[in-house]
């Protein structure tokens, strides 16, 4: 027969309660975000404000500024190296951090700065780009985030709905400029003024920015008629004024009589890829003389036929004898006030960031985080700009798995 297995007696020691060993959670993840200095001639926003490096410094990150990029928003080097901030004098070593927060899309020199496995968080601007920026974002192998992508769990895109807010009240303060005497025009004053005629505006679109034109419009005493071709959009934009404003769909015979009287025309309308041209050069020719068309959708493309891309530096131009306004980036020119509402929404991702213990991390557990990527460790990842530059496409959510 075989030896008996030998029983060992449990010690005293070994009888006695234990403490109880709980599961130690990983310790949070140190962020390097660096901020480069937009080289975009017309840009001046900046994505985080001293104030918000300062929190992201207190809670253990580190913050490389490049020089100046803050002066256009009135921030200077001083208030950022006084937030915590490393200010860099050295393009490259903005880029060198494994995440990169700007408000344009990097442009070729920049990409190749870029470190592979870095996150690079920015606008995309699809309209204005071809196959080749996806291609050397892909190559890259870094992880690049549109931030007009992003929905929250409701479907929505906070960072488009901000902008659009800015954008809406910026185009009735940039006509109200427009439409002075000084500046060329009619020398009409956008507002109500006992005993004179109220000054006649045309919205094109129901939206965010059609929304927040309305509603400054109306805080000026202006006649607001809005147009657009969903009726929904419509009755929600009633329901969100404070008071009720005259609307309509898109019917051409009824929007042709509506440019003859006004005095004003917002283009706000959006498509899926482009805006929709829905006034004509025909239309444009019928406005009264003097009149003032800020084309708010001219980053899409443009609502208005007669409509051509201006700058800050020389924003206008007459057809038929009607003002344009077509600066595709109008938010930039109130740099301080949408520097701080972009900063608003970037902190607190950045700060669950570095809770998650990373962007890694961050993409796997915040489906509105992830929503926004479009290109991931080499692969397309966004099913429009996909189909749109005829790219290779990868359901991010598969990835994950």
């Amino acid at each position: 027969m075989g030896d008996k297995p030998i029983f060992t007696p449990f010690s005293a020691e070994q009888l006695m309660p234990q403490a109880e060993k709980l599961e130690v959670m990983a310790k949070k993840g140190a962020l390097r975000i660096g901020i480069p200095r937009e080289t975009h001639l017309q840009e001046k926003r900046v994505c985080l404000t001293p104030d918000a490096v300062g929190v992201l410094v207190e809670n253990g990150h580190e913050v490389f500024v490049e020089t100046q990029a803050g002066e256009g928003a009135h921030y200077d080097d001083v208030l950022y190296a006084e937030a915590g901030a490393k200010i860099c004098y050295n393009t490259k070593d903005v880029f060198q951090q494994n995440i990169i927060l700007k408000i344009e899309p990097p442009d070729a020199e920049e990409i190749g700065y870029l470190q592979s496995n870095s996150l690079v968080i920015s606008a995309v601007q699809p309209v204005t780009q071809n196959s080749e920026f996806f291609r050397a974002m892909a190559k890259k192998k870094v992880c690049g985030i549109g931030y007009e992508f992003i929905q929250d769990q409701h479907g929505y895109k906070p960072v488009v709905r901000l902008i659009a807010e800015i954008a809406g009240t910026s185009a009735i303060l940039v006509a109200a400029e427009l439409m002075s005497s000084s500046h060329g025009g009619n020398g009409v004053l956008i507002g109500g003024i006992a005993g004179v005629r109220p000054t006649e505006v045309v919205v094109l679109g129901a939206g965010t920015v059609g929304e927040y034109a309305s509603r400054a419009a109306i805080g000026l005493g202006v006649s607001v008629r809005v147009f657009d071709s969903s009726i929904t959009k419509l009755r929600r934009l009633q329901n969100n004024l404070p008071i009720r404003v005259s609307t309509s769909t898109l019917d051409p015979k009824e929007l042709e009589k509506s440019l003859r009287r006004c005095d004003l025309v917002i283009g706000a309308l959006r498509g899926e890829t482009r805006a929709p041209t829905v006034v004509t050069d025909a239309m444009v020719q019928k406005m009264k003389p003097g009149s003032i068309i800020v084309d708010v959708s001219i980053d899409h493309g443009g609502c208005i036929e007669t409509s051509s891309v201006t700058t800050h530096e020389k924003p206008t131009f007459v057809k038929h004898d009607v003002v344009h306004y077509a600066v595709t980036n109008i938010t930039s020119r109130y740099a301080r006030t949408s520097s701080k509402a972009l900063s608003n929404f970037f902190l607190p991702f950045l700060l669950e960031m570095g809770n998650e213990g990373g962007f890694e991390h961050q993409i796997v557990r915040d489906k509105s985080f992830r929503s926004g990527v479009y290109t991931y460790k080499g692969l397309h990842t966004n099913l429009e700009m996909s189909t749109w530059f005829d790219l290779p496409f990868h359901d991010i959510n598969l990835l994950m798995i």
